[in-house]
């Protein structure tokens, strides 16, 4: 979502700066790329794509896109109905420039489309060829259930991950997302693993914004409130005491959930990248993970819609 346009959002990094950041990321052994139809109109898929080509074989990297999100003005340019579906597919391999996608994922549930529908659809992408997987996003944890025993019922391709919203801030998925995944062998990949930069310090207590993204995404103001700054602050603490910046113990606390295969991190400075996988070398104690936790509070829940 970093890379596509600014004229889709303020914070969205052009082609050409964002390059570099998918040739570093190459260069240092990521492998998986994430993006969707609606990130930037399209722009996004064409700025990967492109990239891609130029700097990675294809049979070497894992290339992931979703459908659901409106992607014109008229009712069939949105959700899940099969004439969405295998439309949608055409027009993210074009702009991909690719024959198909490793994981093709549901953006969303789509509430107005029977859950057959949809599958069967999601079934006849897979049996074409044009993804190897498919996967889901955020949704409650009973109708992903019912869609995973759709597939099971009729021998369908079956869901293999969940992108879901989960980080030290946001932990209502522990309750019935992620049990079930476990369960079910699906990996769990968090999108926004930092709360949108409120557990790398973009986002001070008493609103006070450091960064562009910050202070003019919106979609933030729904996710998170100022109770959240108590988990933020042991974040801070812990990070001062290790001596490693904040993100790099909020990554390595999700790396430490048994159900979580890959956060979906977005890079869009110099230190970004190599906080990340610096992450994957940090060991939490068992005490420290309770520090972490301890002061969280239940929230509504968030990141459905």
């Amino acid at each position: 979502m970093t890379y596509g346009t600014p004229r889709w959002r303020d914070w969205v990094l052009d082609e050409q700066a964002s390059r570099p950041f998918l040739r570093e990321a190459l260069e240092k052994g990521v492998n998986f790329f994430d993006t969707a139809d609606m990130y930037s109109d399209g722009a996004s898929e064409e700025v990967l794509g492109r990239a891609l080509k130029d700097f990675a074989k294809r049979d070497q990297v894992v290339v992931a896109t979703k459908v659901f999100n409106p992607m014109g003005p008229g009712v069939n340019d949105r959700g899940l109905s099969r004439k969405h579906i295998l439309d949608a597919i055409d027009a993210s391999l074009r702009r991909l420039g690719m024959d198909h996608v490793d994981l093709y994922q549901i953006h969303r549930f789509d509430y107005g489309t029977p859950i057959e529908e949809t599958l069967e659809a999601l079934d006849a992408v897979v049996r074409s060829g044009k993804a190897r997987y498919i996967g889901a996003s955020s949704m409650f944890a009973w109708q992903f259930a019912r869609m995973l025993a759709f597939s099971d019922r009729k021998d369908l391709a079956r869901f293999v991950t969940m992108q879901n919203h989960y980080n030290l801030v946001y932990r209502e998925e522990e309750r019935e997302m992620l049990p079930l995944c476990r369960q079910e062998g699906v990996g769990v990949l968090p999108w926004s693993p930092l709360a949108r930069g409120l557990l790398s310090g973009s986002i001070r207590r008493g609103g006070e914004k450091a960064t562009l993204r910050a202070r003019t995404d919106e979609y933030a103001r729904k996710l998170y409130d100022d109770s959240d700054f108590d988990v933020v602050d042991r974040v801070a603490d812990l990070a001062r005491r290790r001596g490693v910046p904040p993100a790099r113990i909020a990554l390595a606390w999700l790396l430490h959930q048994p159900a979580v295969t890959a956060p979906i991190i977005g890079a869009s400075k110099p230190g970004h990248l190599e906080d990340a996988i610096a992450s994957l070398d940090v060991t939490l104690s068992g005490e420290e993970r309770s520090f972490l936790e301890e002061p969280y509070r239940p929230h509504s829940v968030r990141g459905h819609s």
